[in-house]
């Protein structure tokens, strides 16, 4: 049987930083970790269509930063700041507390695995064929300069009757290695024969060690 871990935890704290930053005792702990995940989930449904594969999250007393990183950042920021502005005072009334936001843009969409899983996923909703579809992402991502890419969509593929797994990858991933720079994610594509879903892996190269970063001021 397979052993497998998720690739982002396997090497938090030791090569990555932790996407929530913050310390809480067992009475509080609990609440201020859903209200991270309420946090998340709120952003990336308003603004599904701004790409955003990763948010971190900074406490300090009473105060909350949230950066955002986003292959859009336009979608996020709106015309002079309106809708930064604007998602700043719904994050205060969710919380209860002072709020800074960073929007941080993200250079090379092309090699950020959520992304391309999210890409393949709208092109399979698009009724793209799959094979064609995942052969380019990878061919797109290597010739941005990653060392490898590997592609895997589950589910009723065609439109088959039996659901099944297709995969596609192209140089080298290696899991195992602790200081491999592997960016990883998943998507979901709600096709008309039903639920088919994607998971990127993307090599990028090494990784340097992880120095913890002071929680940030909020003004």
């Amino acid at each position: 049987m397979g052993q497998k871990t998720h690739p982002i935890g396997f090497r938090t704290g030791i090569y990555l930083d932790w996407q929530s930053r913050w310390y809480a005792g067992k009475k509080d702990f609990a609440r201020l970790l859903s209200e991270d995940r309420e946090i998340r989930n709120f952003i990336k449904k308003e603004f599904y269509g701004a790409g955003i594969p990763k948010i971190e999250i900074e406490r300090k007393a009473d105060a909350l930063r949230v950066i955002v990183h986003t292959a859009k950042p336009g979608v996020l920021i709106g015309r002079k700041g309106v809708k930064a502005e604007e998602l700043k005072k719904r994050l205060e009334a969710l919380t209860g507390r002072r709020v800074g936001l960073d929007i941080m843009e993200i250079p090379r969409p092309e090699l950020n695995a959520t992304l391309v899983a999210q890409n393949v996923a709208e092109q399979l909703m698009k009724r793209a064929a799959y094979r064609r579809t995942l052969k380019r992402a990878i061919q797109h991502t290597m010739e941005r300069g990653a060392k490898g890419v590997k592609l895997v969509i589950a589910g009723r593929l065609g439109g088959a009757e039996i659901a099944r797994v297709e995969k596609q990858s192209k140089g080298s991933i290696p899991l195992s290695t602790l200081k491999a720079n592997i960016s990883y994610g998943t998507a979901v594509a709600r096709t008309t024969y039903g639920v088919v879903g994607v998971k990127c892996w993307i090599y990028l190269g090494t990784l340097p060690r992880a120095e913890p970063k002071p929680a940030a001021e909020v003004i």
